[in-house]
């Protein structure tokens, strides 16, 4: 337990190093760098709106299901159950596309294996690896981007303008987030992870409804 918490205050101190650096204008970004125009109002309007709220049965069901999963990887439990929480919450967000949660939970494996201290080369911070120039853009602070609930809203907002932008095809919309348009390697990676994380992305699910599925993922 004692040395748990030594490398996670170590992972924690390293991942404000890294960003301090990049504050300075260390570290390139990759190719799309979360930065289209229209991106900016999409974020700062999902951080502006209230707390999301779980449907009691659903969100029941999807802990039950998902909870094993990760034990082997987020070990403290209470953050284990903050992340779930914090995907199911913002993959069924009241007023927008609802997103497969089985698809954010394959991303952030993919992107951060759900260290919410990961900073990569381009300077991309937390679980879903949000890009460092977001906060001031949003009056927050760096080091909130390693926060589980910040970190996990801006991301899904992220994740749905890029499928609303690429008609709800999951292959193209991930190849945008990680900026590798004209690769698939990324995409494929994601997909696979996908169905490590499936068994619950009806939950919430209306029979009309047009959200994007491991079946019709759109290539």
């Amino acid at each position: 337990m004692r040395s748990h918490s030594f490398a996670r205050a170590w992972r924690r101190s390293a991942a404000l190093a890294l960003l301090a650096l990049f504050a300075l204008g260390s570290g390139a970004a990759r190719a799309d760098q979360q930065k289209d125009p229209e991106l900016r109002e999409v974020v700062q309007r999902t951080i502006a709106q209230a707390e999301c709220f779980e449907d009691r049965y659903e969100s029941e069901v999807w802990y039950k299901m998902m909870e094993p999963r990760l034990r082997n990887i987020v070990k403290d439990r209470e953050e284990r159950m903050l992340i779930l929480k914090e995907v199911i919450c913002e993959s069924q967000r009241a007023g927008e596309e609802r997103l497969p949660p089985g698809l954010v939970m394959a991303l952030i494996h993919v992107e951060s294996r759900f260290d919410r201290y990961a900073v990569s080369s381009a300077g991309a911070v937390g679980l879903m690896q949000v890009m460092p120039f977001w906060p001031e853009q949003l009056g927050m602070k760096r080091p909130e981007l390693t926060h589980i609930p910040q970190n996990i809203r801006m991301g899904c907002a992220i994740l749905r303008f890029y499928l609303r932008k690429e008609r709800n095809s999951v292959t193209r919309a991930l190849a945008r987030y990680n900026g590798s348009v004209a690769r698939r390697t990324y995409s494929t990676l994601v997909m696979n992870q996908w169905t490590r994380y499936n068994g619950a992305d009806d939950l919430g699910l209306e029979a009309d409804s047009r959200a994007p599925s491991a079946k019709h993922a759109g290539r």
